[in-house]
């Protein structure tokens, strides 16, 4: 069970830069440099990561309503998807292989993040292929579930639809946040170590390793890791 953002390619100077070009283009007095973005990126979800950065404002600032704040993610995404097709953000090293002998080995396999289904599609079928999505089973993103990470909505609902007990799966994530989430759903996680989160408190998880280029033949068939 894949996270996407930061597991999957090192995607969030790539959310930055589009987060930044939005609040310029709506002529919005923000800019986020790398350590307000480090910070922020404890908040799962872009909407919600600018309503609690404008509600993090002085007092007298500005109304910015959902419509709003819908919009200018609108334009995000949009933005995202652009500067990921110019093929400047691959797969971090290591991910396409295991994904293929993943296949290979008929295990099934699911992508489980709080990010948004264009978000996903953007990355993949750049990295993947158009018909990067026949490689998953189940696809649970932030749009699918009430509550994102670090609550185990979205792990609860892959678990729901691969109809195996969390003890038989792995998650793969980059951050506390998920680490909680799949930890909370019952699934043993593979912490891959990641730009924005790769000194945070990854006590839980059943592996920390910097990125999936040096696993073992038989890394999918011991419980243990």
């Amino acid at each position: 069970m894949f996270d996407v953002d930061g597991t999957m390619a090192e995607t969030e100077e790539f959310h930055r830069r589009a987060f930044n070009e939005a609040f310029s283009y709506f002529d919005l007095p923000w800019n986020w440099d790398v350590a307000t973005y480090g910070r922020l990126l404890r908040i799962a979800g872009g909407r919600e990561r600018i309503r609690h950065f404008w509600e993090s404002l002085p007092e007298d600032r500005f109304d910015l309503s959902d419509s709003h704040i819908n919009e200018l993610h609108r334009f995000k995404t949009r933005r995202y998807a652009e500067l990921v097709d110019s093929g400047a953000c691959v797969l971090r090293p290591g991910v396409a292989d295991l994904i293929h002998r993943a296949r290979d080995g008929r295990l099934r396999l699911a992508i489980v993040t709080t990010t948004s289904r264009d978000n996903i599609g953007a990355l993949l079928s750049r990295n993947l292929g158009p018909d990067w999505n026949r490689n998953f089973d189940v696809i649970v993103s932030g749009d699918d579930v009430p509550n994102k990470k670090p609550e185990p909505d979205a792990y609860h609902a892959a678990l729901d639809a691969v109809a195996l007990p969390a003890a038989s799966c792995l998650a793969i994530e980059d951050s506390r946040n998920g680490l909680v989430a799949a930890t909370s759903a019952g699934a043993p996680v593979l912490i891959t170590r990641s730009l924005y989160f790769r000194d945070e408190d990854f006590t839980g998880a059943a592996s920390v390793t910097d990125d999936l280029t040096d696993l073992p033949d038989d890394f999918w068939f011991d419980p243990d890791l």
